[in-house]
């Protein structure tokens, strides 16, 4: 098994090429403001995974960025701090201002020079095209919640991507690398559905598991890399 074996790469967008924790820490800056006690940055972003997870779960068509507007709301209220309807819409709208990688535009300009490149991502399309300015890459797909009706890690997603992806692209389920960060909303489903996947641990230096909820379910991880970077210097060199 090799990374050069597969036709198409999938990739998660937020955690793997944007870095949504500076991201959401960032925005949640005017909420942190109003506490009278800091609280640690994990702190912060795994009250934020917890809750985020419980809205899409509650709420699954809701589009990303009227999601978050809740999400912030109901952090508001776990803090006990008051909130606007508009600084609740602030949030949700701040995905457009959540850093990219620093590795991820280059490295992503060279795997599309080997292969098909699609993105599975929870996120809404308005709110993702001001990350794929970030990215600077031209997908052959975009696969959003919005488009499935559900968010990530429910299986419709993949089963959205793959029926897409053979139907549109040409390209079979076992032609795919599924490429991300998250345990819990990628490498847990993608396992179910018999996915070879790319763990970019991006946290690999860091404790816990910051803003995504820690995973329930058994997964494998066939290749793991700290970043972005180290993938595209890993096909290259299979390549050489």
């Amino acid at each position: 098994m090799k990374l050069s074996d597969y036709k198409m790469l999938t990739f998660d967008t937020y955690g793997t090429l944007i870095d949504w924790e500076s991201g959401i820490y960032n925005a949640l800056g005017p909420l942190l403001d109003k506490l009278p006690l800091r609280l640690e940055r994990d702190e912060v972003l795994e009250l934020f995974a917890e809750t985020e997870m419980r809205q899409q779960a509650d709420t699954p068509a809701l589009v990303y960025r009227d999601l978050l507007a809740e999400v912030s709301k109901s952090i508001a209220q776990k803090w006990q701090i008051k909130l606007s309807d508009e600084e609740a819409a602030t949030f949700g709208r701040s995905v457009k201002h959540w850093p990219e990688f620093e590795d991820s535009a280059a490295s992503l300009q060279y795997l599309r020079q080997h292969y098909l490149m699609a993105t599975l991502t929870n996120c809404d399309r308005i709110s993702y095209m001001g990350s794929n300015a970030r990215l600077e890459i031209e997908w052959d797909a975009i696969y959003t919640a919005q488009d499935v009706g559900f968010y990530k890690p429910n299986l419709r997603n993949f089963d959205y991507m793959s029926e897409h992806a053979r139907r549109d692209l040409g390209v079979l389920p076992h032609e795919i690398l599924h490429v991300a960060q998250s345990l819990t909303h990628d490498m847990v489903p993608a396992t179910s559905k018999g996915m070879t996947k790319v763990w970019i641990n991006r946290r690999h230096n860091q404790e816990g598991y910051g803003a995504t909820a820690p995973p329930e379910g058994e997964y494998t991880i066939e290749w793991e890399f700290n970043s972005m970077a180290e993938f595209a210097r890993a096909h290259q060199q299979e390549i050489a």
